[in-house]
Formats: C-alpha cells, structure tokens, sequence
C-alpha cells in the first residue's frame, strides 16, 4: 500500500470519528438544556483549552502554538476560523435546545454542496455535470424551504456557510489540526472567560449549581475538541470534495434524532426540500465514486 493510500485512509477514519460524534451532539446538549446556549459555547471554549492544554504539553507540541502565534499569515486565518467556529457553535447549540435539530441536520445536509461551491467560486476548482447538478438541486430545495416554512432557514443557511468556510480556512492554515485548535481556543478564551465572569457576577452561572451539570459542562471540552481535531485531520488528508462526501453520516443521524426521537415536526416543505436535495446528494456522491473508480482502473492499468 502507497502513503497516499494510507494517508487516505486515515484521512476516512478520521472523518467518519468525526460525522459519527457530530451526529451525536444533539442528546449531549439535550442534557444542558437549562443552561443558556452562550454559557454553554463558553464553557466549551474554556474546558476545550484546557484539554488541549494536557495535550499539547503531552506531545511537546508548546514550541509550536508559540511558533503559530509569531506567524502573521497563520494566526490570520486562525482568528477568521476562530470566529467562524465559535459562530458555529453558538448557533447549533441555539437551535437543538430550541428544539431546531430538524434545521440543523438540514444545514449539515447542505454542507457537502457550499463545499462544492466554495470549490470552484474560490479554489477555480472545476464542477463537473453531475456536481452542477446536485448543487441546483440543492438551491431549488432551499428556495421551496424558504416559500413553505422558512422560520428556521437562516439555522439552516448559517450553519452550512460558516462550517464551509472554517473547513475551507483549515485546510490551508499552515498548522496541523492539534496546533490549529488550540490557537482558535486560545484565541476565543478570553471572550469565553469574560462572559462567564460577568455570569458569576449576575448570580446566573450555571456551573457550579448541581454536580451533574458541572461534569456535563466540564465534559465539553472534550467532546467539542475530538471531533473538531479529527475533522481537521481529515480536511488535511482527503482532497475537500471526498470530504464533503463523508458528511452524510452526521446530517442523517441528526435527521433521525429530530424526528423519531425528539418529535420535531417535518412539513410538506421540509420533505419537498429534503427530497432535492437528497437527491442532488446521491448524483454527488454517484458521481464521485464513478469517477474514484475511472481512477483507480487507470492507475492500475498505467502500472
């Protein structure tokens, strides 16, 4: 087997850890329900540098995140997706306590296609027939949304666009994914850090009131840091579309969550935008593994 072939494999295990988490959140939150989302983004943050921290130390990885922090390229990009990430975040969580994970899966649905787009609008990557296609499919999905039941779009829209753009970003950030994390923690910290002081202040901290919601809270760190380094393991991997192929598995999850578990109501628009867009999905993804196919019997032959 080639470095590329092993690289690409731990580029499809890293990303499949990751969907599989992601698709998993929404019962995490669930539990922290009662604690109002921005504390809960920041305490993410807080416990998320201290994990990281022990990690850092762990690997004699410090000489880096200094290093990053005297690159002015790499911690440009790393505040753009810091800022971008804690966006992210801040919206999610909004919206599966809000009991908006049906937008949310639909976000996560549409991400592999903004991928697409954000490929050829800013990469000059080329959109192939069946990729044209599916990214067509998808606005008309979403201009049906937007006339039928479009309450929750926006949820939908920023979640998709903002996680786009932060994979984007990574994938040419001149750090790896431990060292790049960290500096976006970091560097959201003392935001986090001055909102939970102004909280404490208030009387309104949730932390702290019973121990079964501080150990969920303190938890966070991990369960936010793990995905998010596996992801931007795999985004350094696999070229960006094949990435956007793995995706399909978090949306799903969460699709299934809101539905059969938390009761979420699926309209007539829902189903009329979530049917385009599945099936521009299944082109793009028909598409991609046609043409890995081509590939590889090329390859094959030429050797």
């Amino acid at each position: 087997m080639t470095q590329q072939q092993d690289s690409a494999r731990a580029g499809i295990m890293y990303g499949l850890g990751a969907y599989l988490i992601w698709g998993c959140l929404p019962v995490f939150f669930k539990l922290l329900a009662d604690v109002a989302p921005a504390e809960l983004v920041a305490q993410r943050v807080i416990w998320s540098v201290l994990f990281l921290a022990v990690l850092v130390v762990l690997k004699r990885r410090v000489g880096e995140i200094h290093a990053a922090f005297a690159n002015p390229r790499a911690i440009l990009i790393l505040m753009c997706t810091a800022l971008l990430i804690g966006a992210n975040w801040l919206i999610y969580v909004w919206a599966v306590v809000n009991h908006h994970v049906l937008e949310s899966s639909l976000g996560y649905f549409l991400n592999p296609l903004v991928n697409v787009a954000m490929g050829v609008l800013i990469l000059k990557e080329k959109l192939g027939r069946a990729q044209m296609v599916a990214v067509v499919l998808a606005g008309v999905g979403v201009t049906v949304l937007a006339i039928g039941a479009g309450s929750g779009l926006w949820i939908s829209l920023s979640l998709a666009l903002s996680f786009a753009a932060y994979g984007l970003l990574r994938k040419i950030a001149p750090v790896d994914s431990l060292v790049g994390l960290s500096v976006e923690t970091l560097l959201l910290c003392p935001l986090a850090i001055g909102y939970v002081a102004y909280l404490q202040w208030g009387g309104q901290l949730a932390f702290g009131q019973d121990a079964g919601t501080s150990a969920l809270l303190a938890s966070a760190g991990v369960v936010t840091a793990v995905p998010l380094l596996l992801f931007a393991a795999a985004a350094r991997l696999l070229p960006y579309a094949k990435l956007g192929l793995l995706q399909y598995l978090s949306p799903t999850l969460q699709f299934l969550l809101a539905v059969a578990v938390y009761g979420e109501p699926l309209t007539q628009a829902h189903l009329i935008c979530f049917g385009f867009i599945w099936t521009g999905l299944v082109i793009f993804a028909a598409s991609g593994l046609r043409d890995a196919h081509r590939r590889s019997v090329a390859l094959r032959a030429a050797a």
